[in-house]
């Protein structure tokens, strides 16, 4: 029997939990050609709901191709636009004839070659060189538009990782370059998210950022314990297994309402019930899934300076001022100017995050691991829902 529970991978439609609100927008964004970027930390299911969306959207209208970009191993403006050439014309040509005569057509100036793979996998590269190329992007910038006006389609390029493009030579040259051709396209519209949502955030929402205002921004929240419980005690019921509201409630708050974990702990739960869920199952699968977790947790720690932690330590003691007197001098933190750096190498390393809630950390198991096996801090769960 197939697990009920799907994370690590794109969910099928029936899988898909919750983020209904979430899913309509997008898609009547991507069916208007509204440029969207997406923002949340990583694993809370982005991707799953961009290719969702693409889904539901491409059902809907025809003539609507949807292509999906990667940038995660991008490291050049270069490979950027090789994949983006590659991508876009794949996803709008019906075949290798079609691929060969659009970029032949779209991309003459560029003097293509297109290989094939054993696989049948096709590979663009051009004869011409790097400065040619960086010289006049303008046939790969507005690659995506050329193809749309001239078979009457329209094209939402959804690129992930799209944060990366800040560690390429020159970055912000290279933003400008692609808002300045991307903001004139009519029948293209893009979709940008990745996993690093303060760097993102930086991008699309600061004022002198080439990105700012460049589309509707969508930040995605904690799906809440309500929700979970009812999607949990579903899928159990679905395969003749029976979970409780508090068991399913558990999980949920075990997690942290963290999409990937929530799904991970209740296939543990799952795979552990023979007919009917107990808390102990609940806590054998999580304990579990930490043990099985903390040679990550100890190398990820080994990597963190003793004021880092001791900064760590703070906030999960629930420290409210971590800049006080008081604060500085119990953990040994140094200056409030040095908490302020502590704090943002925490964030740059994805450990933490800083929202106007207050300060999260990113990983739940993680902060268990460090709360009750590091420093050996017992703390509750209490649902979101109630607070």
């Amino acid at each position: 029997m197939n697990t009920p529970f799907v994370y690590g991978k794109l969910p099928q439609r029936i899988d898909f939990t919750d983020r209904e609100k979430e899913l309509e927008r997008l898609k009547n964004n991507f069916n208007s050609l509204v440029n969207t970027m997406i923002i949340s930390p990583r694993r809370w299911g982005k991707t799953s709901l961009v290719k969702m969306a693409s889904l539901l959207a491409t059902q809907e209208n025809k003539k609507l191709k949807v292509v999906h970009i990667d940038v995660f191993n991008i490291r050049s403006e270069y490979e950027f636009y090789l994949l983006l050439a590659n991508e876009v014309l794949k996803a709008t040509s019906s075949g290798w004839d079609d691929l060969v005569k659009h970029t032949r057509f779209f991309l003459k100036q560029l003097i293509p070659q297109v290989s094939f793979s054993p696989d049948k996998q096709s590979k663009i590269s051009f004869s011409i060189g790097w400065e040619e190329l960086q010289k006049h992007p303008d046939d790969i910038l507005n690659l995506a538009e050329n193809i749309a006006q001239k078979k009457d389609l329209s094209i939402v390029v959804c690129i992930d990782e799209f944060q990366n493009i800040a560690s390429f030579e020159h970055s912000d040259v290279f933003q400008r370059k692609l808002r300045a051709h991307w903001q004139t396209h009519q029948k293209t519209a893009y979709c940008l998210y990745g996993s690093k949502q303060h760097m993102l955030l930086d991008v699309f929402s600061n004022y002198s950022m080439p990105f700012y205002k460049f589309g509707d921004i969508l930040f995605l929240e904690k799906i809440p314990t309500s929700n979970w419980v009812s999607f949990i005690q579903k899928r159990f019921a679905d395969t003749q297994k029976e979970i409780f509201p508090e068991e399913a409630e558990r999980i949920a708050l075990l997690a942290d309402n963290h999409s990937y974990y929530v799904q991970q702990l209740a296939q543990q739960v799952w795979f552990r019930t023979d007919k009917r869920t107990t808390p102990e199952i609940v806590m054998s699968a999580f304990e579990d899934i930490i043990n099985q977790l903390s040679l990550l947790f100890v190398n990820m720690t080994d990597l963190l300076s003793t004021r880092q932690l001791s900064l760590l330590k703070a906030i999960l003691n629930n420290e409210k001022q971590l800049t006080s007197k008081a604060t500085l001098a119990k953990y040994d933190l140094g200056t409030s100017a040095n908490v302020i750096q502590l704090k943002k190498r925490l964030i740059d390393l994805d450990i933490i995050d800083e929202m106007q809630g207050g300060i999260r950390f990113l990983d739940p198991m993680y902060k268990h691991w460090l709360a009750t096996r590091f420093f050996d801090i017992s703390f509750s769960y209490v649902s979101q829902d109630r607070l």
